[in-house]
């Protein structure tokens, strides 16, 4: 008969804990939370505030929690030892607190592992500890403060009456990331500039760096005197496409001659092993999991033992595991083995006492686990062990090239790099191709084979990937590892936000919903305002302040004076009258109607090309506009040309890029719309192959071609 009872909170750790513990070991689990909060008593809230003392009445969490607590009880009767393994995070310790209260244990042992291996488990089991009652109440706050906020906050949202749902301490401050990305997007206004370059008969391009004439009209770029490795290389910007011409012709006119050659060898540092966030980053841009899925494939490979916990935010390893992969590197890979292993910056505010992300045996077969293991869990087993091992290798070393060069007055450089030796890469790779450049010498002159420059275009600030956001999430102090994918799925939950080629968009509906709490509660979307909270609540893990004093004063003299100031603004974003329900429900887009400004809906439309066209619902008569990849913008269809009579071409005062001929203008419908192009005249060409790019589409700013560029104003004969 058993004798101990081992409590966790998944029953995914039961199997495996069992065979480590034996017979004399009986192993539940709490099923995760199994109380929460009671929706009673003011504003449902299941907490009462009263001068600086919070009282809260705790209910087991729905008919599973009942049962859970029922049958821990019956376990408890059955041993004479009970020991709280739940996780070794604020969570779990708050989960092990309220086991404790729920199953009237009166001195329970409390033990945290990192990873679930006999070695581990049995060293925790034989050092355990009380619960921490300061973590304990780090995590009430957090709970009894997410609930003021959702609470008091969400009905707001409702007198909206435009189908939000809720809002949230860091969900409304990861919405309002998005959003303000998006208005950044909205507002961009791209910039036309040229990039000028030469190529040499020698076996490298150079790109323009600089004039020693005045008039040159030019945007320096940051690293234009430093050797860098970039994945696009540019010229410094020219602005203005006659500037570009000018160039061209200068470099045609003057001899080339290399003025400089620099070259230098830079160390590449090995990167940390994982924590949660790069854990999710790195998941996301080579895997393509979001973050919610990283986190289930994870807890899947934590609970089989085969990696430590996996919500993490410090970069420490045991010493234990260095000394194995240092063993593993002396055994197979020896030139890689580091004369000091490297030491990272430790994140500010991470909880040294846990352990990064690792596997827990390096030795571990990997033909093995590819057989036991889904390819999920194996493809991310990979990566982890991949990052883990690399943190503990030899720096990599990259010879950077830089060769200027001078025609006239113009400079010219070429950048080139080569890995001299690869280092960690041979196992997290994050280093750039090679690109050499062939060997010159000071002074020597070069044949120039072209010269040449390219249109480009400023583009706006991208849209974020799950990933990315994570990353600034991080970055900017919201929320806590364990949040990170849970916040990220109730945006897309609430239809605040909608994820479109692999980025995060907000909706017309989360757009609206952030205007709106822009006004009403500013402080709590501002990242800092957020992130000082997060403070808050450590300096709470940590025995510096109390929870109660923290949040009632917090509720006195900040939540309750903006409730009010929101309730002031709200009736500037109500409209007048409600806005009439449709039969059907349509998904709405974020361009607005132009007669009544609301959201027009996307009508699904195998006829168009970008498979739905917009449309008003709300009451507006022939309002439907189609998407333009020309002008990149919905517009209105204009009237269809009579196909009894269609339109003659029409000769032009321009001429032929190739033959010199008049162009001649044509019409022809597209997607409901009458559009025009011009090409050549000359009957022959329709199958002569030099006139192939021969054709130019009207838009909004002229005639353009997608081979030839843009084309001065014509005159119609």
């Amino acid at each position: 008969m058993p004798t101990k009872l081992l409590i966790v909170e998944s029953p995914g750790k039961v199997k495996k804990l069992s065979q480590i513990l034996g017979s004399d070991w009986l192993v539940r689990a709490s099923m995760g939370h199994l109380r929460e909060l009671a929706n009673d008593g003011i504003d449902s809230l299941g907490f009462d505030l009263t001068g600086s003392t919070v009282r809260c009445r705790f209910v087991p969490r729905g008919t599973r929690g009942k049962e859970t607590i029922a049958q821990l009880k019956s376990a408890v009767q059955q041993v004479k030892t009970v020991v709280l393994a739940t996780d070794d995070d604020r969570e779990g310790e708050t989960i092990a607190w309220h086991l404790q209260q729920a199953l009237n244990l009166k001195q329970p042992q409390r033990v945290v592992y990192s990873e679930i291996t006999a070695a581990a488990v049995k060293k925790a089991i034989a050092h355990p500890r009380t619960i921490n009652q300061n973590i304990v109440d780090a995590g009430l706050c957090r709970t009894v403060l997410d609930k003021l906020v959702g609470y008091k906050g969400s009905p707001l949202l409702w007198k909206l009456q435009n189908g939000a749902k809720s809002m949230g301490r860091v969900q409304s401050a990861t919405l309002h990331i998005l959003c303000d990305r998006e208005r950044q997007i909205e507002a961009f206004v791209p910039q036309n500039y040229w990039s000028v370059f030469v190529d040499y008969a020698e076996g490298f391009r150079a790109f323009y760096q600089g004039s020693a004439t005045p008039e040159s009209e030019a945007a320096p770029v940051d690293d234009a005197t430093s050797i860098s490795d970039r994945a696009m290389p540019e010229s410094t910007r020219v602005l203005n496409q006659a500037e570009a011409d000018r160039l061209v012709q200068q470099a045609q006119a003057f001899p080339h001659q290399v003025v400089s050659i620099e070259g230098k060898v830079v160390n590449r540092t090995p990167p940390p092993p994982f924590v949660t966030s790069t854990l999710q980053q790195a998941a996301g841009s080579r895997l393509k999991f979001s973050p919610e899925k990283t986190m289930q494939v994870a807890q899947s490979l934590y609970e089989a033992g085969h990696i430590t916990y996996m919500r993490t935010d410090s970069i420490e390893l045991s010493p234990e595991y260095r000394e194995a992969a240092r063993q593993w590197l002396i055994d197979h890979d020896p030139t890689n083995v580091p004369t000091k292993t490297t030491s990272h910056r430790k994140l500010k505010g991470s909880q040294e006492a846990h352990e990064a992300i690792r596997p827990t045996d390096i030795n571990r077969a990997s033909a093995q686990l590819k057989v036991e293991l889904s390819s999920d869990d194996f493809a991310l087993y990979v990566l982890i062990w991949k990052r883990a091992i690399a943190s503990q290798c030899q720096p990599a070393r990259v010879r950077q090239t830089r060769i200027l060069t001078k025609s006239g007055a113009i400079s010219w450089q070429a950048k080139g790099q080569v890995i001299e030796f690869a280092g960690y890469s041979k196992y997290w790779n994050n280093l750039s191709a090679d690109a050499e450049l062939p060997i010159v010498r000071m002074n020597q002159p070069l044949t120039l084979t072209q010269a040449a420059h390219e249109p480009k275009q400023t583009q706006p600030p991208p849209r974020y990937s799950e990933p990315k956001l994570v990353q600034v999430m991080e970055r900017q102090g919201i929320g806590r590892p364990s949040t990170y994918a849970p916040t990220i799925h109730t945006l897309k939950d609430r239809h605040y936000v909608e994820v479109l080629k692999g980025v995060l968009q907000p909706t017309a509906l989360g757009l609206e919903v952030d205007l709106f709490l822009v006004d009403a509660l500013p402080d709590l979307l501002q990242s800092a305002f957020t992130a000082q909270m997060e403070r808050s609540l450590d300096e709470i893990a940590e025995g510096k302040q109390n929870w109660q004093h923290y949040l009632t004063d917090w509720n006195e003299t900040y939540f309750e004076p903006a409730l009010l100031k929101a309730e002031r603004v709200l009736p500037q974003h109500l409209s007048s009258t409600p806005a009439p329900r449709t039969e059907k429900q349509f998904e709405t887009s974020r361009t607005r109607c132009p007669s009544c400004q609301k959201p027009l809906a996307k009508i699904k439309s195998a006829k168009v090309k970008k498979k739905y066209f917009l449309k008003c619902v709300e009451g507006c008569a022939d309002v439907v506009l189609f998407w333009s990849e020309y002008s990149k913008r919905w517009e209105a269809p204009q009237a269809k040309l009579a196909q009894t009579e269609p339109l003659k071409p029409k000769l032009t005062d321009a001429p032929c890029p190739v033959c010199r001929k008049p162009l001649e203008q044509h019409s022809y419908q597209k997607e409901g719309q009458a559009k025009l192009l011009l090409r050549c005249s000359n009957p022959k060409a329709r199958s002569d192959a030099k006139h192939k790019d021969v054709v130019y589409f009207q838009t909004e700013k002229g005639w353009w071609s997608p081979k030839l560029g843009e084309l001065s104003a014509i005159v119609l004969r």
